[in-house]
């Protein structure tokens, strides 16, 4: 009898043990690190499995009497494969190609059968050669062949066009991760506004070490992007900062779990659709449309528009950016002031004040 006793007495502790050691708390977080995991899959999975041209936009260089023709020829092709639009010459084409307003142009030739396709490998390697794909088919049924020109080459350090890309994930990666540190190891609310100024400054000056040190790695030490470093340096400082002071606005309000939202935002969803591997019209439409708003798609289009373009095109992707650090210190200062004073909330990991 005894040692049913001791028996039961076991039980109750381990389940007593299970329940202390696995709260209710720990265990809704464990679901929702699973429900990460999976969205990763998701998430990049369905953006970069089946990467198919839509709506490319390409100008058409050719005699008013052809040019209406092969428009609506290239705009009929199924699922809306190009976007095509007629152009006066080919030196338009060639400045609107390197102004990023299209991807490619058709230069059609009325003397013969053997017409020019002018892309931009810095937009995108994968797209070029995908709308290659679609014009050599089209030419292919007019019994026609095309040569293709790199108008915009790649720099030789740059072999894919996925440097800026790597820089800018690099970029993300250190703001939310110095954000959730600084959150951790102090409270993820600040105890006061001045806590909060001093956190702030602390990211920012983190931001303008990685701004600096990661142009310099991908710049001038490894050579993979052209493009000034001061530039750069700028366009670093301010993601870093951005992703960080956003990723402390969703500690602010939502505690520990704002890390796994910064973690939502930032990687599940802001590193597939930032247009780095596939450029935006390679993508499906969920990504297509959201990767130009979150920092890391309009940080990659900045990017490469630094590196490539001259920076056209770069004042919306800038003010996105900026846009996500100026909500992130907002709400990090406007949670910190309206919140309760004393109690847990004030205090840091092991009492320290936040």
């Amino acid at each position: 009898m005894s040692s049913g006793l001791s028996g039961t007495s076991r039980e109750r502790g381990f389940a007593s043990e299970f329940r202390d050691a696995v709260s209710v708390r720990t265990t809704l977080l464990v679901f929702g690190v699973l429900a990460l995991v999976l969205g990763f899959i998701v998430s990049y999975v369905g953006a970069l499995h089946h990467p198919y041209p839509h709506r490319a936009a390409i100008a058409v260089v050719a005699p008013k009497e052809v040019a209406g023709q092969l428009v609506g020829q290239l705009n009929a092709l199924p699922k809306d494969t190009l976007h095509a639009t007629a152009v006066a010459d080919e030196a338009t084409a060639r400045r609107q190609i390197q102004g990023q307003q299209y991807y490619a142009a058709l230069v059609f030739d009325p003397a013969g059968t053997r017409d020019r396709l002018l892309v931009a490998q810095a937009s995108g390697p994968a797209l070029a050669t995908a709308v290659q794909q679609v014009i050599t088919g089209v030419e292919a049924l007019q019994h026609r062949t095309v040569v293709v020109e790199d108008v915009v080459p790649l720099a030789s350090g740059d072999a894919e066009g996925l440097s800026s890309f790597y820089l800018v994930i690099g970029w993300c990666v250190g703001g939310y991760l110095v954000a959730s540190i600084l959150g951790i190891s102090a409270g993820s609310r600040p105890a006061n506004l001045k806590r909060a100024a001093i956190r702030l400054g602390t990211l920012a000056l983190f931001s303008i070490a990685a701004g600096i040190g990661g142009i310099v790695i991908v710049g001038p030490v490894l050579n993979a992007l052209p493009g000034g470093v001061l530039p750069f340096w700028g366009l670093g400082t301010l993601l870093v900062f951005a992703v960080g002071a956003f990723t402390m606005a969703l500690q602010c309000v939502f505690d520990i779990v704002g890390i796994g939202l910064a973690v939502l935002l930032f990687v599940v969803l802001g590193n597939p659709s930032a247009g780095g591997v596939y450029p935006p019209p390679l993508m499906p439409p969920f990504w297509r449309a959201i990767g130009p708003w979150l920092p890391n798609g309009a940080a990659t289009s900045a990017a490469r528009s630094i590196a490539y373009f001259d920076g056209t095109r770069i004042a919306v992707p800038l003010i996105v950016v900026s846009v996500w650090a100026v909500v992130g210190v907002a709400i990090t200062l406007a949670v910190t002031a309206v919140r309760p004073r004393g109690g847990r909330e004030a205090e840091g990991v092991g009492g320290r004040a936040a």
